[in-house]
């Protein structure tokens, strides 16, 4: 088996669900900057219930892809086009050497990376690279009216956040993959069997 690769340096992003209102600014703003197509998305506002009346609960989650600490994508990539870029330490992929095989959306345990049918080449959050070269904040961080996220360094965030986690209820067991994600979570959200909302 081989080696599993390591982002040594990793970036991700910081999300205070506690301010979220589930506008959804972030996702469009993400769909705007990246030209996709109806049915595609790269960042995903989702919302939850849990709880019975008469303490009900409901709070929004706001996900891309966490540029993980052992990205299970990059691991399964035959083609070499998943690759952890050393020196900014995010995850990018290459359009060029993909071949369309989806062994990277397979295992993600977050359903991330996605395929675009039309070109057969899967496409994905790459962190605004392009953004972020040129000073600027990934368009979904820059178009949240609440300022609920910020991205940069993943060991800055959790400095900066000692309170955040990297798990709340409806995502993956962290320990796969090593997410470098640090949620400011509502205590709704740490506990209980949540039920989807389709809003």
């Amino acid at each position: 088996m081989a080696d599993v690769k390591e982002n040594k340096n990793p970036q991700g992003f910081y999300f205070d669900q506690r301010a979220c209102v589930g506008c959804r600014t972030c996702q469009i703003a993400c769909k705007d900057k990246n030209d996709l197509e109806v049915g595609y998305l790269f960042r995903k506002v989702e919302t939850f219930e849990v709880g019975e009346f008469p303490k009900p609960a409901t709070y929004h989650y706001s996900g891309a892809c966490n540029h993980c600490h052992t990205p299970a994508c990059v691991d399964v990539c035959p083609a070499g086009a998943t690759y952890i870029n050393e020196e900014d330490g995010t995850v990018q992929h290459d359009d060029e050497k993909c071949i369309g095989c989806e062994y990277c959306t397979k295992a993600c345990p977050y359903s991330h990376p996605v395929l675009i049918k039309e070109l057969n080449v899967v496409h994905r959050c790459d962190g605004c690279i392009n953004l972020r070269a040129a000073g600027e904040k990934p368009a979904c961080v820059a178009a949240c009216p609440m300022r609920a996220l910020d991205f940069g360094p993943i060991d800055e965030l959790r400095a900066a956040h000692p309170d955040g986690v990297n798990q709340i209820a409806v995502l993956p067991d962290a320990a796969q993959t090593d997410p470098s994600v640090v949620i400011q979570a509502r205590t709704a959200a740490l506990d209980g069997t949540p039920k989807q909302l389709i809003m």
